[in-house]
């Protein structure tokens, strides 16, 4: 049975919410955006863009109007009835335990490392311990910081040293993850060393067995006469030493570093490094769910040499078109994760001294799981512990652990997991037996367990408090299959309060992704909580273009392919309808991010199909996407306007081309963070506007700024309930329920 659905990371759970946002009727109208076309030629065919000004974010009318809108929104949100009810709700649900806890690592010795909110923190802290039953030490604490541009700081992501005596923590300002930079702290003393490292935009750091310095991936220093859209390529990997000056760093792999090295300017490099190994990998992403470029290089063996690195002898262990999109080291063994004629992926082995893909061993044979983590197919599945390769899999949308021992006289067996669901986080450490992991389900709270080799069992650990709402038991989940356009079996998730009545009036949130081969999977959190307890219905559409099925689904929403990503959508909300949970006028969509093109396609292929729906820092403008920063490292997932074919693919899938004066659009609720790097809020701002002066149906068309975040990555936690509470506030206004009913004029109909 397909158990999964919107895996929502960090950023997807932020921002899922926020595309819940949807209006009925407004107050009073604002003024329309001023029309001032731009003609484009793509190969012979003419493309208007009425908004084309609107791209400069330095513009004042921009930003005026944008504030304008801004505020607009929040007063209409504001005034629905039923909104400060949902916001206390919310944060009960949300301060129920007295933390909350994630990132948890296991080090030699019986030490943790973790991020930890307390109830009345608004932001996670980064804690260590002695054993679970130690002493819990707060290293760094963000809002003790002050950030040069007064925004709220969190901790993007963290790397201890080997040795667990430093830590390097990545620190991001007002959710701007171009202004994240790496501060080093002492674990013994508490001390931050002197240094920061900037221009830092991926946590790839990379610790040498030194334990005083790594390797990171930095973005070049551009001109200020430079292009923004080179502002991700031609990255660098350096080898930092504590203590010294980042300017000092030493240059090891990248674009131009070595001649016998093609790194092409928009490929990403980083270094990967492995507990009591002598061998590192260089690995050169060329694309989101493309293959990777390999390289091995053995380090010196003294420290002192080790101190000394010049320039490393790389060893080519494949290129791109082998398709490897995982790798881990272990003693001479090196493993590799493939989708070479295998969409559902598979491991094999070679061996370090003279490794060679082609005539390497099949570790686990490809099969009806898909290899690969919660994030993405293919990706991050392999976890290197003292006893065993583990091996992280999805099968029938459940998470699964294969366990293959390094003992001979053991065999392969699959990790007896406490309850089905969705696996996150795992984390295994070459010194240590067994494995650390996250479970959660769509009616459990996610919980982490450590897995015990020798006890053959899951234990929890006890980090994360247990909360009385940790169980979501008053709720039905329903898996269901529904047939596309073209005839493939979509997996669709539902879940609402028992006894719901199937008579066409329940208010009904469908999301719904499909991108970059990322998988939506189940997990319970105060949002699906809140909304099934007003008596709404939350289901998922798992759509083409994720990862649920490996590669294939992949590439069946890829690109050329991309319409049935919302095709799929179209047909999970008509089964919908057909089945009684919800009727066209009670049911809201929303997409998120790369999930804009989904929900924004939707609506104008079929704007009758919704009453309401959410585009949360969502993509729509695709033929000037490209010019974007985040645009260029993006052609690979969706082509380019630059050929013929690549210009028909996006402009097919570009929700704002596709929007037709005078139709009754849905109301809409678009949002966006002012310091969002990977849709600029400019492409928001486009949507919002053209939509404003298609749509005849009366129905608003809103724009939410946030101006203290970005994509969703460093949301404190207080932006994270109001967000929430604006989404679920709006979609019940709009989808008809009677406690959100503003008493205004024309607000049914």
């Amino acid at each position: 049975m397909f158990s999964q659905i919107i895996r929502v990371t960090a950023i997807q759970i932020i921002a899922v919410a926020s595309l819940t946002f949807v209006a009925h009727a407004q107050p009073r109208a604002l003024p329309l955006a001023p029309i001032r076309p731009v003609v484009d030629d793509y190969f012979g065919t003419k493309i208007a863009d009425p908004y084309r000004w609107m791209e400069d974010m330095n513009n004042p009318e921009l930003l005026s109007w944008m504030k304008t809108q801004d505020a607009y929104t929040r007063t209409v949100l504001n005034e629905i009835p039923g909104r400060q009810g949902v916001m206390k709700r919310l944060t009960e649900l949300t301060n129920a335990p007295s933390a909350r806890v994630s990132s948890v690592r296991r080090l030699p010795g019986n030490q943790y490392v973790y991020l930890k909110t307390n109830v009345n923190e608004n932001i996670a802290s980064l804690y260590i311990r002695k054993g679970l039953k130690g002493k819990e030490i707060r290293l760094v604490d963000p809002q003790a910081l002050t950030p040069a541009n007064g925004q709220p700081l969190a901790i993007r992501f963290f790397q201890p040293s080997w040795d667990g005596k430093l830590i390097a923590v990545g620190l991001e300002p007002g959710g701007s993850e171009n202004l994240t930079y790496i501060n080093i702290y002492d674990v013994v003393t508490g001390r931050k060393m002197n240094e920061t490292i900037e221009r830092i935009t991926h946590g790839e750091i990379a610790w040498l067995s030194d334990n005083r310095s790594f390797f990171y991936t930095r973005r070049q220093q551009l001109s200020p006469n430079a292009s923004k859209t080179e502002l991700y390529q031609k990255s660098l990997v350096h080898r930092h030493i504590v203590g010294t000056s980042p300017d000092k760093d030493q240059v090891v792999f990248g674009y131009g570093v070595d001649a016998a090295i093609d790194v092409v300017p928009t490929w990403f490099p980083r270094i990967q490094t492995f507990a009591q190994s002598p061998y590192v990998l260089a690995r050169v992403e060329t694309g989101v769910g493309g293959g990777q470029a390999i390289y091995l290089a053995q380090l010196p063996k003294s420290d002192q040499a080790m101190h000394k690195i010049g320039r490393l002898a790389w060893r080519k262990i494949c290129s791109a078109a082998e398709q490897i999109t995982d790798a881990a080291i272990n003693g001479n063994d090196l493993y590799l994760v493939t989708h070479l004629n295998t969409p559902r992926y598979k491991v094999i082995r070679t061996n370090i001294h003279s490794p060679n893909v082609a005539t390497a061993t099949v570790v686990v044979p490809p099969g009806d799981a898909v290899i690969g983590s919660s994030n993405m197919a293919g990706a991050d599945a392999l976890h290197i512990a003292e006893d065993a390769l583990y091996v992280q899999q999805l099968n029938g949308g459940l998470g699964q652990i294969q366990r293959i021992p390094f003992q001979k006289n053991e065999k392969s067996s699959i990790v007896k997991l406490p309850f089905d669901g969705t696996l996150t986080e795992v984390q295994a450490d070459s010194r240590v037996s067994g494995l650390l992991f996250s479970l959660a389900s769509w009616t459990k709270a996610p919980r982490f367990f450590a897995w015990s080799s020798a006890l053959r069992r899951s234990d929890d650990l006890g980090l994360q408090p247990r909360g009385p709402y940790d169980e979501l038991n008053n709720a039905e989940v329903r898996e269901v299959m529904v047939k596309s356009a073209d005839g493939t079996a979509i997996p669709l998730s539902i879940i609402y309060k028992k006894g719901i009545k199937l008579d066409g009036t329940n208010p009904t949130w469908l999301n719904g992704y499909g991108a970059y081969g990322i998988p939506t999977l189940p997990n319970n959190n105060p949002v699906i909580t809140a909304w099934v307890e007003h008596g709404g219905i939350y289901a998922v559409a798992h759509v083409r273009g994720g990862g649920e099925f490996g590669d294939e689904w992949h590439q069946g929403g890829f690109q050329a392919t991309k319409p049935n990503t919302w095709l799929d959508f179209i047909a999970c909300a008509e089964f919908l309808i057909k089945q009684r949970y919800t009727s066209s006028r009670h049911l809201g969509g929303s997409g998120i991010s790369a999930g804009g093109i989904l929900i924004g396609r939707a609506i104008t292929e079929r704007p009758d199909l919704f009453r309401a729906v959410g585009i949360v820092v969502g993509l729509s403008d695709m033929l000037r996407f490209e010019t974007t920063a985040n645009g260029v490292p993006n052609i690979p997932e969706f082509g380019s306007v630059k050929t013929r074919e690549g210009f028909r693919t996006l402009h097919q899938m570009s929700a704002y081309h596709h929007v037709k004066d005078s139709t009754h659009y849905p109301a809409v609720l678009l949002a966006t963070g002012i310091n969002d790097p990977r849709v600029d809020p400019w492409m928001t701002a486009k949507m919002a506007a053209r939509l404003q002066a298609a749509t005849i149906s009366g129905r608003p068309v809103i724009l939410r700024v946030d101006y203290q975040n970005g994509h969703g990555p460093g949301v404190t936690k207080r932006q994270r309930i109001e967000t929430y509470a604006d989404g679920i506030a709006f979609l019940f206004w709009q989808l008809g329920h009677v406690t959100f009913q503003p008493p205004w004029p024309g607000c049914q109909d």
